[in-house]
């Protein structure tokens, strides 16, 4: 297959040339030019910037079609396509002004189109609205996200929750390569810095018909941070303060482009004490370091694009076993503690014919996991390498269905160079075919999707029977189809009706096969099951939606019904004064979902107010809840937006009212947990003095210091709160 993809790659980059160009002039409602307005070839990765009457130009494209996108802030994003590209074209483009939030291009579903005119309901985050929120982790802002919350274990670990499915229930993608660092652990985090990010996207749902295995619950999509425009270069420097941990991100990033290369390199570091809570006692051993190092070249021309990027990130998490113990503001992370080491190295090419184009993402990723209990010698280290492709090709379209055919695979070995045995050294090989088709007419659109995936996990023996250590080969093989259906429509002009039925799966995971002893991470003695069968879930969603100039509302509702789910259960017995819990399956059903409301009243246009309220439930056949469903939320935000004369711009004022309401729902070893409301405050704009120009970020989180215990915590059944008042203090300079 590597070689197949190889030649593919290759063969087909010099078959054709072309010497197309795409030119014309941006205007507004009043047919007034708008300069700044950034264009965007997103296939091509390549950018501009309209000048001063409005015009934009690009050069050097290949043949077939080209989907540009136009955003500019106050004015609605426009994503618009040519079909077919002559020597020269001319477009050009009337923005609206729009108030509301911006319809965005969405990359993590197959056809690329705005939010508004996809099938599926896609969340859409920058990076840059997350940070102003001022979290001190990428997790912390995505459990901003309605439908996603986090299991956290201080300030330094968070795993993503999504509609209550986490683990690997939730697939991670960045650079276009699923990202893979045992995150079957309770105690392994997200693993990516939010330093060089663009975006996020959410999807809140089955989507192994277009991810495999491990995207039953759903996928967490991040979007590179885009080259330079044509012919620039571009500098910046960013720096946080947080004041409850001491903390400090800096962030030193560069970038340039030619007509055909680009090229960027960011580096970051993030370094926090221990954290406090209410009360100003310090959560011990809760610090943790982070270097992370992204760099990227391209190249593209009229037959061919082609990115390859790599990402570096290394962690130093202190495990904060003892609780509130010896007070310090040191940095410097005690035992018992984590180092991990991820590379993550990523190839994305597309390669244009007449009227069709493939797509080719290749990526490697290894993953050196380790922990020190008393000493600088590891006790566990697990070195995860994993290789995987994707390749799709776009048919030419028929009419008014486009399709897609496109084959997925991944080849990864576990290995074992500590003294304890987490998970036995192992080789898992996946490999999954799929079709896809779009079918647009009027107002609506139909999307359907078929898959077939297939699993082999082999596993090598370990340790003497009847002890703990002790693992026996493993020789398992999993099999999978799964479909997709969605249908959406205009109800109206301003309401729109989704409507999506899907199926996914997911094979048991080395842990859940093969486990035999003390689980950190959870402080039980697990035990496996090799006989678990493939998880496989059905989801149907609803969704509803009204937009004008003025207000929005939204109302989601799913209903997901999953055979075998995979959870431990408490046996009785106990070792070596640790519980004992084995992994067994039954059928579940979560059901819930997300209501929300914008309102821009006019004519109050520095004004707006934002309500959000997210629920899910999780019950097994017999009716008993599962373990780990976050609890009610309620998210209330009022925002306003202003300028101070010429020397403060874009400035912006929140309050943020979050109500976590308690969970009483629990399985059975679970405790309820109280209900708490936090308040947040937030600052920011951009301050102009002179030729210097910088972004200031001020933010008040848990303002009055409020003692809480999320129902998330990992720290929850030691008593621990979570972080108490933290004020966060960012710049940001464009060099």
């Amino acid at each position: 297959m590597k070689k197949i993809i190889l030649a593919l790659i290759l063969g087909f980059s010099s078959i054709l040339s072309a010497q197309n160009s795409v030119s014309g002039i941006v205007t507004d409602a009043q047919n007034q030019p708008l300069p700044g307005v950034s264009v965007y070839a997103q296939e091509l990765h390549k950018g501009t910037t309209t000048d001063a009457n409005g015009k934009y130009e690009f050069t050097n494209l290949p043949n077939g079609s080209l989907r540009l996108a136009f955003s500019y802030v106050g004015y609605a994003n426009q994503n618009q396509t040519i079909d077919k590209l002559l020597k020269e074209n001319t477009l050009n483009i009337k923005l609206l002004e729009s108030i509301l939030e911006m319809d965005e291009v969405v990359v993590s579903t197959p056809f690329n189109k705005l939010q508004s005119q996809n099938v599926m309901k896609i969340e859409h985050e920058s990076i840059k609205t997350l940070q102003q929120k001022g979290t001190s982790t990428l997790i912390e802002g995505l459990a901003t996200i309605p439908g996603v919350s986090q299991i956290s274990t201080g300030t330094s670990i968070g795993k993503p929750v999504i509609r209550g499915l986490s683990g690997n229930r939730v697939l991670v993608y960045s650079q276009g390569v699923r990202i893979e660092n045992q995150q079957f652990g309770d105690e392994h985090g997200l693993g990516l810095n939010d330093a060089g990010i663009e975006s996020v996207e959410v999807i809140k749902g089955p989507a192994s018909l277009l991810y495999g295995s491990d995207a039953l619950g759903g996928v967490l999509y991040f979007n590179p941070e885009k080259f330079a425009d044509e012919n620039t270069f571009k500098a910046n420097f960013s720096q946080k303060y947080f004041t409850n941990t001491q903390g400090s991100n800096s962030s030193i990033g560069l970038k340039t482009s030619t007509d055909n290369w680009k090229f960027l390199a960011r580096g970051s570091f993030n370094t926090h004490s221990d954290y406090k809570i209410a009360d100003g006692d310090r959560v011990t051993n809760s610090r943790y370091n982070e270097t992370d190092f992204k760099t990227g070249i391209g190249y593209s021309n009229s037959s061919f694009s082609s990115v390859l990027r790599y990402n570096y990130n290394k962690l130093d998490i202190g495990i904060p076993e003892d609780g509130i113990a010896e007070q310090s503001s040191s940095k410097d992370t005690q035992f018992p503690r984590q180092g991990i080491f991820n590379h993550l190295l990523s190839l994305n090419n597309v390669i244009f014919f007449e009227n069709s184009k493939l797509d080719v993402d290749l990526g490697y990723i290894a993953n050196d996991r380790s922990e020190f209990e008393d000493s600088n010698d590891a006790s566990l280290q697990m070195k995860l390498n994993t290789f995987n492709y994707n390749a799709k090709y776009h048919f030419p379209k028929f009419g008014k269905i486009e399709t897609i055919l496109g084959v997925q695979g991944m080849h990864q070995t576990n290995k074992n160079f500590g003294e304890e045995y987490l998970i036995p050294d192992a080789t898992t090989n996946d490999f999954g075919a799929f079709g896809t088709a779009n079918y647009e007419w009027n107002n609506s659109v139909l999307q359907a999707g078929l898959r077939f995936d297939n699993r082999k996990i082999n596993s090598e023996a370990h340790g003497i029977a009847g002890e703990e250590g002790y693992f026996e080969t493993l020789d398992k093989s999993f099999d999978s189809f799964n479909a997709s259906l969605g249908y959406k429509t205009k109800l109206a002009e301003p309401l729109t009706l989704r409507l999506n039925i899907a199926t996914g799966f997911r094979a048991p995971n080395l842990a859940e096969l093969t486990s035999n002893g003390v689980h950190e991470g959870t402080n039980r003695y697990e035990i496996g099951n090799a006989d678990l069968k493939t998880e496989q879930n059905v989801q149907t969603d609803l969704n509803l939606e009204y937009k004008n100039s003025h207000f929005e509302f939204f109302v989601n509702g799913f209903y997901n019904h999953v055979n075998n789910y995979i959870y431990t259960s408490p046996t009785g017995d106990v070792i070596d004064d640790n519980d004992v819990f084995v992994y067994v399956q039954d059928n579940a059903q979560l059901f819930g979902g997300e209501a929300g409301l914008h309102f821009h009243p006019h004519p109050l246009d520095w004004l707006h107010f934002e309500t959000s309220f997210e629920t899910v439930t999780g019950k097994k056949d017999n009716k008993d809840y599962l373990p780990l469903i976050p609890a009610n939320n309620w998210t209330n935000t009022l925002r306003t937006e202003f300028k101070i004369k010429d020397w403060f711009q874009e400035g912006f004022a929140t309050l943020n009212v979050s109500s976590t309401f308690s969970q009483d729902n629990v399985s059975g070893f679970e405790t309820a947990s109280k209900g708490y409301t936090l308040v947040n405050l937030g600052f920011g704009g951009t301050v102009k003095l002179g030729k210097t120009a910088f972004d200031l970020n001020l933010n008040g989180n848990n303002l009055f210091d409020k003692n809480y215990i999320a129902h998330l915590s990992r720290l929850k059944t030691d008593g621990i709160p979570n972080i108490g008042r933290n004020i966060v203090l960012g710049v940001n300079f464009n060099l």
